[in-house]
């Protein structure tokens, strides 16, 4: 077996067939079914190509990049960063090339192997119906256990999971696959309605397929150069330097050059709950650096008719350090945090997580983030809000998840393909958690993790 590349295994799987190497979104409509997607890295406008392939290999990422958290949420193998392991994909892989692409140890080999075209997709052996398998039953858990989701056409199929809810509904799906257009360009020629009948029917979609159960949906978190990429975008967005850390989240929605945009969104989510009467649909503010931003974001949302009660939820995007450090101040104007640990992560090291060379140094279980996130749900708590957590962090450490269950997290959202896992760890350790204040033997919590080190 001759290996061609290698790198991080962001999304487990195993697929063969012929490799397509895009340089460039604008060729994305060249890529077929069934090919296996190469490029430097995906952003929203990439979506539509990489819900036909069959696995995609990246240059560059970690494991919380955009095409690890889009091919986990679609189920389909990826592997990314092969420029830091050696060799870019994209000079490596041709165009056509027979390949074979091991998700689940990073490594693309040459060839179809024998064992990928005997992979058997889940979904044929369920709708086939030749297939019997016995009803599986669920623990009930204390901890909700909620699911991320940005593709509303997976609504159905990932509502059969046993998730409480949706945790993080993402619109950039929507934008990209349904919409395509740039707010304030759909508003400048006559048709801001595309914007708000685009993103109602999508949430739609979702709120519909869980309702009862709750779907919170995080407003648009797009950064300039991936608004830049929508059609007629490039009149309204800046360039740049370091668009991660930009005009983005909260800071764009009261912005007097993009507050009409955010209102479109306002009024999509109006739509659905009052036009449709899908009441489940709550909404989720991100990136929001100062108390005051999240006063102005809160404040447009009373005017535009959309206001916090008994049946709708506003939560903060905890993933700013500000966020912690002021959790009392934040705590009142919203319901509930829910931390977002991929950026916290991030800003709390000083690391970009998009960045291969650094990417080792990027951990969610580094002890300033779970100091940070055991402060919040202590402070949160105090004021009667909730707390959960929307970032990758559960999904792939489970050790991680255990230690938001010892501190009392509410919520826990993961990816589709970790729901099942993740119900069943949080039910082990909430029993652990029940055995040891019956015996008083449990495991002393490492003293490390105290906000304050000072013995009181």
């Amino acid at each position: 077996r001759k290996v061609l590349v290698s790198g991080l295994p962001a999304s487990p799987g195993l697929a063969a067939g012929k490799a397509h190497v895009i340089l460039d979104v604008k060729h994305i409509d060249e890529f077929q079914d069934g090919e296996i997607l190469v490029t430097e890295m995906t952003a929203p406008d990439w979506v539509p190509a990489m819900k036909k392939a069959k696995a995609i290999v990246t240059n560059s990422g970690g494991m919380t990049c955009h095409a690890a958290i889009v091919s986990r949420e679609l189920g389909i193998p990826c592997i990314v960063g092969t420029a830091s392991r050696g060799a870019a994909a994209t000079e490596a892989l041709k165009t056509g090339q027979d390949i074979t692409v091991d998700a689940t140890n990073g490594v693309v080999y040459e060839g179809i192997l024998e064992e990928a075209t005997k992979q058997v997709p889940a979904a044929t052996a369920a709708e086939g119906g030749a297939v019997v398998t016995a009803v599986e039953s669920y623990p009930i858990t204390g901890t909700k256990i909620y699911v991320n989701l940005g593709e509303p056409d997976l609504a159905d199929k990932v509502s059969k999971l046993p998730a409480d809810g949706v945790g993080l509904m993402r619109e950039e799906f929507i934008w990209a696959s349904y919409i395509g257009e740039h707010p304030l360009y759909l508003i400048k020629v006559g048709h801001p309605e595309k914007v708000v009948n685009g993103l109602a029917e999508g949430f739609r979609k979702v709120a519909q397929a869980f309702n009862p159960r709750p779907v919170v949906l995080r407003f648009s978190d797009f950064k300039t150069s991936e608004y830049r990429d929508l059609k007629g975008g490039e009149e309204f967005e800046p360039q740049e330097p370091s668009p991660l850390l930009g005009w983005r989240g909260a800071s764009r929605y009261y912005d007097p050059k993009y507050i009409e945009g955010f209102k479109l969104e306002v009024q999509a989510v109006k739509k659905v709950r009052e036009e449709y009467g899908l009441k489940n649909l709550w909404v989720m503010i991100p990136f929001t650096r100062t108390v005051d931003e999240l006063r102005k974001v809160v404040e447009i949302m009373d005017e535009q008719g959309l206001r916090r009660g008994p049946d709708f939820k506003v939560w903060l995007m905890a993933e700013i350090p500000s966020n912690i450090i002021l959790a009392d101040k934040f705590a009142q104007y919203v319901d509930g945090f829910s931390v977002g640990s991929n950026d916290l992560t991030m800003l709390i090291l000083g690391t970009d997580r998009d960045n291969g060379t650094v990417g080792h140094i990027f951990d969610e279980r580094n002890l300033a983030v779970l100091r940070a996130v055991k402060q919040l749900i202590k402070v949160a708590h105090h004021y009667g809000k909730t707390v959960s957590v929307c970032g990758q962090a559960p999904s792939v450490y489970p050790e991680f998840t255990k230690f938001l269950v010892e501190q009392g997290i509410d919520s826990v959202s993961v990816n589709p393909d970790a729901v099942i896992s993740t119900r069943k760890n949080v039910a082990a350790y909430e029993q652990r958690i029940l055995l040891d204040g019956i015996t008083k033997k449990g495991m002393v919590e490492d003293p490390d993790l105290r906000w304050d080190p000072f013995p009181e």
